[in-house]
């Protein structure tokens, strides 16, 4: 982790003989021949997930299954990273897509862990999968869904950190790094970085400002680091656990104000960064547009004159995070008309539309669209 950066004074029916279930088999089949990349490494080369399009799950084997329900939780998280919201997997929508996860998977890789039993002191090892998304696809997938987005790039406040295990409070400083180890990697999961102060004398010093919580201070010492955003806290043990009481500020406004407790300090100390990514969230990520309640609709097109245009209208509402369900309701010699489950309403079926297949012809009910 390195010391924060100082500042310096700087998107007719009647002749098609090609049925949905039968172009989506096609489809799967075409998805299955390509598939994501596995990565090759070369020796030495640490695979690890970077940003906020990637992710890092645990496993239990390298198999197919196992890989598939890796795909559905690291695209979980990587949606949580995109906005901010640790419950995004919650949303309308997103469970129907994590089953779809391997369509949005650009790369994978696999990492062996070692670590040692807490209990028996016996060595332990794990299998890590390293997961890269296509960020287009995500973006697109997440704007269909109507999920907020926290731009990037972000910011990385300074974790101003004092730990008292019985001996008195002592900062947490760039030295000291692995002590804080727990809140700086829950940070990178949840799509951000904290950075640590020097731990200077005089930042040293500051440690009873932290105990008491006096922002104000605490904002002043930080001035050099940039930018002028701090995550306070202090850590302890209480009871038979550890307890933490945390602040987080931006240009000297209070945001919010939280406590954790666990059995575990690296637990009640990676809430911290948690805290801070809700306060972040909150003030940044926005919605790229309105959402529409989720639901069926019924949805006519036009300008279907052949098999092929029938083909690239089907192909292109399966493709469609929002449309979770087609069944088809009307079909003349002009129009086909679809009932649609939409998982963000019409608005998210309007956000998805793409102008080099569809424009809107009308806004009446049902809503039409015409092939081009």
């Amino acid at each position: 982790m390195d010391a924060m950066t100082p500042v310096r004074h700087h998107s007719a029916m009647d002749t098609v003989r090609i049925t949905a279930a039968a172009w989506a088999a096609a489809l799967a089949l075409l998805l299955a021949a390509v598939g994501p990349a596995n990565a090759q490494r070369v020796e030495g080369d640490r695979a690890e997930a970077r940003g906020v399009y990637q992710a890092e799950v645990p496993v239990r084997s390298q198999g197919e299954a196992d890989r598939h329900r890796g795909f559905a939780r690291a695209l979980a998280e990587v949606l949580g990273k995109l906005s901010g919201d640790r419950r995004a997997a919650e949303h309308a929508g997103v469970a129907e897509q994590l089953g779809r996860a391997s369509e949005f998977v650009d790369g994978y890789d696999y990492r062996q862990d070692e670590g040692v039993s807490a209990t028996t002191g016996a060595p332990t090892y794990g299998t890590t999968m390293i997961v890269r998304f296509d960020q287009d696809k995500v973006d697109d997938l997440a704007a269909s869904l109507g999920l907020p987005v926290w731009p990037i790039p972000r910011p990385k406040p300074v974790l101003w950190l004092a730990i008292d295990d019985g001996s008195g409070p002592r900062l947490v400083g760039l030295s000291r790094a692995d002590a804080a180890r727990s809140v700086l990697d829950r940070a990178i999961e949840r799509g951000f970085r904290l950075g640590l102060p020097s731990g200077s004398a005089a930042e040293q010093a500051a440690v009873g400002a932290i105990w008491r919580g006096d922002v104000g201070a605490i904002s002043r010492i930080s001035s050099r680091y940039n930018p002028p955003m701090q995550l306070v806290g202090k850590l302890y043990r209480e009871g038979g656990g550890w307890a933490a009481d945390w602040i987080f500020v931006d240009r000297g406004k209070v945001l919010d104000r939280w406590s954790s407790d666990d059995r575990s300090p690296r637990q009640a100390m990676s809430a911290g960064a948690d805290g801070a990514a809700d306060a972040l969230a909150a003030r940044y990520a926005k919605a790229s547009a309105p959402v529409g309640e989720p639901g069926r609709y019924m949805v006519r097109f036009t300008g279907v004159d052949s098999a092929l245009d029938y083909m690239r209208l089907s192909a292109w509402l399966q493709a469609q995070p929002v449309v979770q369900d087609i069944v088809p309701r009307r079909a003349t010699e002009d129009v086909l008309e679809f009932e649609l489950q939409l998982a963000t309403g019409l608005p998210g079926l309007r956000r998805a539309v793409d102008d080099e297949l569809l424009e809107p012809a009308g806004e009446g009910e049902p809503i039409t669209f015409r092939v081009r």
